[in-house]
């Protein structure tokens, strides 16, 4: 396209050129044979009054070689014959005897060729007797083509010039149009090829500044897509994990025997599957990690908790803990929607069972604070040794059995509402897990959301508490 736009440019330039620059060069060549033919006339008609006044060859002779013309000998008068004297000829004659008689019988100027040397101006001059004088100017071919072949180059030099101009013109043109269009080309490659970070620059012309923006918009869109496809398939996995723990559970009161030795195994097997499911899923979302889904939806806080701890109380009864609930005589409306917050409170129970001796008992309470709904699940369990590590592997994923998804999950459902999530040394004595869910967008945690932070930041090496 751009050699395209440069070869249109160049015809185009080079005609106009040529419509031009010829047709001003020939009146340039008109314009030096009119100035030097002018030029002789003046000099013949300087010799007019002497010849109005006297034939006298010798006075003529003075007469003619005190001109610039006659001292340059390309001048020369004829004089016709006057009664009984014999014509005349003072100076250089080269038009010869034909062309002076010619211009004297017309009656008018003439110009004849003077073979090899130039042209003559034959100019018809009145005699007091009657008679016709004619004067003879030479002009040389050097006088008539004067200053034309300067005229030329310069008309040469200035199409050129122009051609020259409008070609890098053209170019720059042609690469300011080009540009944006490979770059465009080339993220599209990128993007063919999984790069999923590839942009364009809004830039160029308004065609294919708009064409940019579609691009983009269409590349947010795959990554968003990916991103709650990975997010679904990870989130749906770890939900397994809730139910898988309950089997794993029970299966240890199965006893002894090949069944249950073989019921214990598959759980296991199932478990590990699970776990590579959620890994993956996790280890290939983007950076950007999305907010939870439907979070403007809203839900009952205190009806889901009851909800999920009808189902976990039963198997807290069958290993001997003791449940405290509070705060969820009420409704409490949060701006979270219901899946995303019984997958939060499912990741967190999870944890308090798979993670705790058998009989620890633990407590979930629901607080108003006006401006934040506060969830706190603590234990009496052993606790968490490094509690900002255990955050770090909540969001980037655990090295040793843990997936790491669990307090992602948390967290994205607090961070949708502008909270947070802290853990800390709970009353019971063991680990306390609070989740602080914005009601007006802001953050409600204070100083908690400067430890979320942190925890982004961190790696993956220390572990505490396993906490999926």
């Amino acid at each position: 396209m751009r050699w395209a736009l440069v070869k249109v440019c160049l015809a185009v330039t080079a005609m106009v050129v040529v419509a031009f620059a010829v047709p001003l060069g020939l009146v340039v060549q008109e314009m030096a044979s009119d100035r030097a033919f002018s030029n002789a006339e003046r000099q013949a008609a300087t010799i007019g009054p002497t010849l109005s006044i006297t034939t006298d060859p010798v006075q003529l002779r003075k007469a003619v070689e005190s001109t610039q013309m006659g001292a340059a000998r390309r001048m020369a008068v004829h004089v016709p014959a006057i009664g009984d004297s014999a014509p005349v000829s003072i100076g250089e004659g080269r038009a010869g005897e034909r062309a002076v008689a010619e211009t004297r019988r017309m009656g008018r100027a003439t110009t004849a060729k003077v073979s090899g040397a130039g042209s003559a101006l034959l100019q018809p001059t009145a005699l007091g007797s009657g008679d016709i004088a004619v004067v003879e100017i030479f002009v040389p071919e050097s006088e008539v083509s004067n200053g034309v072949a300067t005229a030329w180059l310069v008309l040469a030099g200035v199409g050129l010039a122009l051609i020259v101009g409008s070609v890098a013109v053209a170019d720059r043109l042609g690469a300011r149009l080009v540009r944006p269009a490979e770059r465009l080309a080339d993220a599209a490659h990128q993007l063919g090829e999984g790069r999923l970070g590839a942009r364009v620059p809004e830039a160029g012309p308004k065609e294919l500044r708009s064409a940019a923006v579609a691009f983009n918009a269409m590349a947010d869109q795959v990554v968003e897509l990916l991103a709650n496809e990975r997010e679904l398939a990870a989130d749906l996995s770890h939900r397994l994990r809730t139910p898988l723990t309950v089997l794993r559970l029970n299966t240890a009161s199965l006893g002894d025997g090949p069944a249950a030795e073989q019921t214990r195994a598959a759980v296991e097997q199932l478990e590990r599957e699970v776990d590579t499911i959620i890994r993956t899923a996790r280890e290939q979302r983007p950076a950007t990690g999305l907010v939870g889904a439907g979070a403007g939806a809203g839900c009952d806080a205190s009806e889901v908790i009851r909800d999920r701890m009808d189902f976990w109380s039963a198997l807290a009864e069958d290993e001997g803990r003791e449940v405290r609930l509070a705060g969820v005589d009420r409704t409490v409306r949060i701006p979270v929607a219901r899946p995303e917050l019984a997958a939060a409170l499912d990741a967190m129970l999870g944890n308090v069972f798979r993670h705790t001796p058998e009989g620890t008992p633990f407590a979930v309470d629901v607080h108003d604070a006006g401006d934040a709904v506060i969830v706190l699940v603590s234990d009496a369990g052993p606790g968490i040794s490094d509690p900002d590590a255990a955050l770090r592997r909540g969001n980037d994923g655990g090295r040793d059995g843990s997936t790491g998804l669990g307090l992602d999950i948390v967290r994205r459902v607090a961070e949708s509402t502008g909270g947070d999530v802290r853990l800390g040394r709970s009353v019971l004595g063991g680990t306390e897990v609070r989740v602080w869910i914005g009601l007006d967008g802001r953050s409600a945690g204070g100083p908690g959301a400067g430890r979320t932070g942190r925890g982004r930041r961190g790696n993956r090496r220390n572990r505490g508490r396993a906490t999926p």
